[in-house]
This record gives structure tokens, C-alpha cells and sequence, in this order.
């Protein structure tokens, strides 16, 4: 779960990234985040990995107290949480399965589980193929691929996928948001930021809209079957 009660976060010289955020995501929920740039998506996943601290309020994510939280838990809690970043934040001197590995590598898996368990997330995101690929000979949406796969390595309990269909074509977009629909089939809670309206609309899910750091809309598919 993750919980949000009265969070602010003012960046230096008093930009405001969010102010007063109350937001609850259940287990297992999918979620749109949209709002138009700068209107404080990135920060809102910043301080869910806490990346940053907020200036006020407080924040709960799978257990943890993100406030609170000791420098030396910080690794725990980002094994709980996956993230895939707009800049995907690829290595292009390493394969793609040198890619994926990085999280069990840094996590102390043994190398025999480590391979094992990166062979079963290529194989359910359909890029087994690639493993021994660097990212300059795959397309756009086979890079999304991957970066989905290295976020869900260590088997999070929540997902953030910050823009994924940014800089791909419709079809590929729709490919990569029944992905994420699959994933969070299974269990996983999916946060997607993204401003394809277009894929929004057309999903049944609930949205929450930020605009210059406020939460202006909150609203899940029932609620939208309930006003007709």
C-alpha cells in the first residue's frame, strides 16, 4: 500500500514540487498519474523511492516509513518498489541481459539464481532473443521491454513507470500498457505516469491528475460508471 498524508515538497529557492498530497494507492490497484509537465509526477516518484524527502507531511510505502526511514534501509525498500525511468537509464556498453542482472548483482544473489531468474522475466516480457544484444540494435518499444524486465527482477511489490510510452508509436504504446496490465494481473501495484490520453481514456482505470503540485482530480472507473 501506499499512503500519502498532507505531503509537501519545496525545492530550492521555493519552487514547489507538491504541496498538501493526500493519496492512498491499495495493493494490487493500476493507476494513471497525468498532469502536464512540471506538474509534479517525477517528484511524487522521487519521493516514493525516496530519492528526495518531502519538505512536510508524511509517506508510507509497502511498510516503510519513508521519513523515517534510516539511510541503510533505503536498499530494502527500492526491492520492493521497481522503477522504470523516462530515460530508461540503460547501459549501452553492457548486453541486455548484463542489463537486467545489475539489481540481483547488487543484491548478492548467486550468479546460477541470478540467471535463472533474469531467463524468466525475458522470457514473460518476449525479448529472450535480445539477452546477448547491446541497446543500440533494439527498437523503442524493445528497450521499454527491457527496462520493464530490469525493474521487475527482483519481483517488486510496486511498480512506477514514469512515461513508458513517451517516445513510441500507438501501436507500440498499447503493446507496452497491456504489458503493465499483465503485470499488475499478477499482483504487482502499477503507478503509470504518462500523457497519452489517448491510452487513458481508453482503459477503465483509476486517474489521478496533478496540476503545479496539487492533486485536482481523483477519480476511479466507478466512480465514472456511478455519475451516468
Amino acid at each position: 500500500m501506499i499512503k500519502l498524508n498532507k505531503v509537501t515538497k519545496k525545492f530550492t529557492l521555493g519552487t514547489l514540487g507538491l504541496f498538501d498530497i493526500n493519496l492512498t494507492v491499495e495493493k494490487g490497484e493500476f493507476v494513471f498519474l497525468v498532469g502536464p509537465t512540471g506538474s509534479g509526477k517525477t517528484t511524487l516518484f522521487r519521493l516514493l523511492i525516496r530519492d528526495i524527502l518531502p519538505s512536510g507531511g508524511t509517506i508510507i510505502v509497502a511498510d516503510y516509513d519513508i521519513v523515517k526511514l534510516p539511510q541503510g534501509k533505503i536498499s530494502h525498500l527500492r526491492k520492493k518498489v521497481g522503477v522504470v525511468f523516462q530515460s530508461l537509464k540503460l547501459l549501452t556498453d553492457r548486453t541486455i541481459f548484463e542489463n537486467v542482472v545489475l539489481p540481483l548483482e547488487f543484491s548478492g544473489f548467486a550468479s546460477d539464481e541470478a540467471r535463472i531468474r533474469v531467463e524468466e522475466v525475458l522470457s514473460q516480457l518476449g525479448i529472450s532473443e535480445h539477452r546477448n544484444k547491446f541497446p543500440v540494435q533494439l527498437s523503442g518499444g524493445e528497450l521499454q521491454r527491457v527496462a520493464i524486465a530490469r525493474s521487475l527482477v527482483l519481483s517488486p511489490d510496486i511498480l512506477l513507470a514514469d512515461e513508458p510510452t513517451g517516445n513510441l508509436d500507438q501501436i507500440t504504446s498499447r503493446e507496452i500498457v497491456k504489458l503493465l496490465l499483465d503485470i499488475n494481473s499478477k499482483g504487482t501495484t502499477v503507478i503509470m505516469a504518462t500523457h497519452n490520453f489517448d491510452i487513458v481514456n481508453s482503459m477503465k482505470k483509476r486517474i489521478i491528475s496533478l496540476e503545479k503540485g496539487r492533486l485536482i482530480r481523483d477519480e476511479s472507473h466507478k466512480e465514472k460508471e456511478g455519475d451516468k
